[in-house]
């Protein structure tokens, strides 16, 4: 039996061990779109991977997993490796075989809504027109999940797909390393004293554009502990 147990941990077998938390940063694979504003999701999973050493990395279900521990807390770091508009495929197989109950569900992405330099957490909604999360929100079969928003701004006379897909402007590279850190700092929050704490403290900081994010005066009840169970299409 034990010998059992240790290769359900080399080849990635389901968890026996307790619930897990599953936080996934949404993105676009390769190379060509590393630095795009529309990989904000991916970057903040890196700095969150490195935050949690010690850890095991794989690739499966469609995506680069990095299952750590938090304190007591089993920790799967998710990277869908679909293309941004199939990301649901990916999440919804993870989540399934993880057995992770909605309320420990963390997605990370771009809002073209929020100013850059700002973040905002919430505990569920609509995609917004964010096509990764519809991707999700289909898959999942539910809202019902925590959201953080890496705020990118909407663009002046310019048509969002090639926005989303550029890199980020020079003058916003140099804030976007605290603009990571930040985001970061509110997924473990998130992870280790829930979403209405996180919500309270970090969507009342000041972004690094100077524009205070506003929402937390909004009272928001916890989602329920249970979850339902390509081509280039990048956008």
């Amino acid at each position: 039996m034990l010998n059992k147990l240790r290769k359900n941990r080399r080849d990635g077998s389901s968890p026996a061990d307790g619930e897990t938390y599953l936080i996934v940063g949404l993105g676009n694979p390769g190379k060509r779109y590393e630095r795009t504003r529309h990989n904000a999701g991916f970057m903040v999973a890196d700095q969150l991977h490195a935050r949690l050493p010690g850890g095991t990395s794989r690739s499966r279900f469609q995506a680069e997993l990095y299952e750590a521990r938090d304190g007591e807390k089993r920790v799967v770091l998710a990277k869908p490796q679909t293309f941004m508009n199939e990301s649901g495929i990916a999440v919804s197989q993870i989540a399934r075989w993880y057995k992770v109950p909605r309320d420990k569900l963390l997605l990370i992405y771009d809002e073209l809504d929020v100013p850059f330099g700002s973040i905002r957490l919430r505990a569920n909604g609509s995609a917004g027109g964010h096509n990764g999360v519809s991707s999700v929100i289909k898959h999942l079969n539910t809202p019902d999940f925590a959201r953080l928003r890496v705020g990118i701004s909407r663009p002046n006379n310019v048509a969002t797909v090639p926005y989303v897909l550029s890199p980020f402007a020079s003058d916003e590279n140099k804030c976007l390393a605290d603009v990571i850190d930040r985001s970061v700092e509110a997924a473990l929050l998130w992870l280790r004293d829930g979403i209405i704490v996180a919500m309270n403290e970090h969507n009342r900081r000041i972004g690094t554009s100077g524009a205070e994010d506003n929402l937390s005066g909004t009272t928001v009840e916890a989602p329920k502990a249970t979850i339902e169970t390509v081509t280039d299409s990048s956008d």
